[in-house]
């Protein structure tokens, strides 16, 4: 069997044959590790209770660094820590297969690593990237020292250069240490470690969310009925008390074939019921889209948005409201990718493709990445993006759109949507939070400014827009918003322009 330990490196002492090497060594050679060095195996023999705190210190530091991400309050996911085993099991069946436990009749002069040892190492490794993707991430998500994540074509860049160290360093790792296995046992250990990361990004464990407690009783009072609705939601983001604290945790989504069947009937019987175009009129069709249900802010502003279409916009029985909130579940559909695809085709049949618009607001929390976060466990709902959404508006032959999104770096949506036929509105620009997501905000700022408050007075989304930013730009300063101004966004094509300006005579007109 071929020699796996290298000379103990300059100015480290050899740990006492058959002794057992401190904590310390350990991470110093999982730092080795982490830089492409063989690790010294010197006095390093894995054991039960080494392997669990190694376990126990990556899960504690992901908790915590990605509990730093959040800036407010937040709410720990319990469950969460019962998912993402199979990729541990399935390293640690690669490690037996490339190297098996030392048992009594393997040569003491022959010294090699064994599973418990490589399993150990892998741990300590990855707690070490743990601690570097923290240095890497946090600084850029929460705009510390004014650096803020990459956007455009370098917005992945950050993730794929720390999956791919981390992957080659494992790999270096693995075939450094099991040097006297077969070839088929050590490409078994590397398919293993390659399956395991796969699994990992494909469902990530997301510990935290945005926000206090969900609660179960009556819903905050609307800031529009409120004495001041600035002052509403600017004391709700901040922390003052609301009756909401009071109240219990709303129960868990259930998920049955009874729920399930109620879904599809109750989007079937909502879709029907979509009012057909009324010759000689351009109407306004809207809909809503809220995905995130860890929080009621998006749910009301859902229903705000379409009160303010309907009382202002004429959308009565053209509106559709798709929410994701265990509240909810009983009379609106769920808001899904492949339900909002459904309900675009559906609008698109109904309307005058060529003179009627389509009003869209989506509501979310919003990824750097340009995704819009979607939440509703135990249902797995897939994130929307501005490329989804615009092909299904091509495909449904919907020209004439006005599309609001109500979201953090929702600015990234402007260049995937944006034609001479589409008005696109944001609350944030690429580079920046939006604010009043947290569960005490009774709307998103943008949300509150927009449409609770100017769309009530005008018709026009353009001078709504306009008063909006002069308005949040006062409140965020007020809150004390510490990563910068959201600078919310517009683009108008000029079709769009000069049909919105037609709908405002008509509407002008008609009171």
């Amino acid at each position: 069997m071929s020699e796996t330990n290298l000379e103990v490196p300059p100015g480290e002492a050899a740990a006492v044959p058959g002794g057992r090497a401190p904590v310390w060594r350990w991470i110093v050679q999982g730092v080795r590790s982490a830089a492409f060095l063989r690790p010294d195996w010197t006095g390093l023999r894995g054991t039960p209770l080494l392997l669990a705190g190694a376990c126990v210190a990556v899960y504690a530091m992901a908790i915590a660094v990605t509990r730093l991400y959040i800036a407010g309050p937040a709410v720990f996911r319990w469950y969460m820590l019962a998912y993402g085993w199979l990729p541990v099991v399935l390293v640690a069946w690669g490690c037996w297969l490339a190297a098996p436990p030392i048992t009594p009749r393997d040569e003491p002069s022959a010294p090699r690593v064994d599973t418990p040892s490589l399993l150990t190492m892998l741990w300590v490794q990855g707690l070490v990237f743990a601690f570097i993707t923290s240095l890497v991430y946090l600084p850029m998500i929460r705009g510390l020292g004014g650096l803020h994540w990459p956007t455009g074509a370098l917005t992945h860049v950050p993730m794929l250069v720390l999956l791919a160290w981390s992957l080659a360093a494992k790999f270096r790792l693995a075939l450094a240490s099991t040097n006297g296995a077969g070839g088929l046992r050590r490409a078994g250990l590397l398919a293993t470690l390659l399956l395991a990361m796969g699994l990992d990004l494909a469902v990530p464990l997301n510990y935290w969310s945005a926000g206090q407690p969900q609660h179960a009783a009556t819903r905050a009072p609307s800031a529009a009925n409120s004495a001041s609705g600035a002052a509403a939601v600017h004391d709700a983001e901040a922390g003052t008390g609301t009756d909401e604290d009071a109240r219990a945790d709303l129960p868990m989504l259930k998920l049955s074939q009874e729920m399930f069947e109620h879904q599809q009937r109750l989007l079937a019987t909502q879709l029907d019921a979509i009012a057909p175009q009324r010759p000689g009129i351009a109407d306004v069709y809207a809909i809503t889209f809220a995905p995130y249900a860890d929080v009621d802010v998006f749910m009301r502003e859902s229903a705000v948005v379409a009160g303010v279409m309907e009382q202002r916009f004429d959308t009565r029985g053209r509106t559709l409201q798709l929410v994701n909130n265990v509240q909810t579940t009983d009379r609106l559909a769920w808001a899904t990718p492949p339900n909002l695809q459904r309900a675009i085709a559906r609008m698109a049949q109904r309307m005058d493709r060529d003179n009627d618009i389509l009003f869209i607001h989506l509501t979310s929390h919003g990824g750097a990445d340009g995704h819009l976060a979607a939440e509703f466990f135990p249902l797995t709902v897939d994130e929307l993006t501005p490329q989804n959404l615009r092909r299904w508006l091509d495909d449904a032959h919907v020209r004439n759109r006005v599309i609001s999104i109500s979201a953090c770096f929702s600015g990234s949506w402007i260049a995937p949507l944006a034609n001479d036929d589409t008005l696109v509105m944001t609350a944030a620009d690429a580079e920046h939070t939006s604010y009043g997501c947290g569960s005490k905000s009774t709307l998103t700022f943008f949300g509150q400014a927009m449409y609770d408050e100017q769309l009530r007075h005008t018709w026009s989304f353009e001078g709504a827009h306009a008063a909006s930013r002069r308005l949040i730009a006062q409140r965020e300063k007020e809150a004390g918003k510490t990563d910068g101004y959201s600078n919310p966004q517009i683009s108008m094509g000029p079709r769009i322009r000069e049909r919105l300006k037609a709908l405002e005579a008509r509407l002008a007109a008609s009171r």
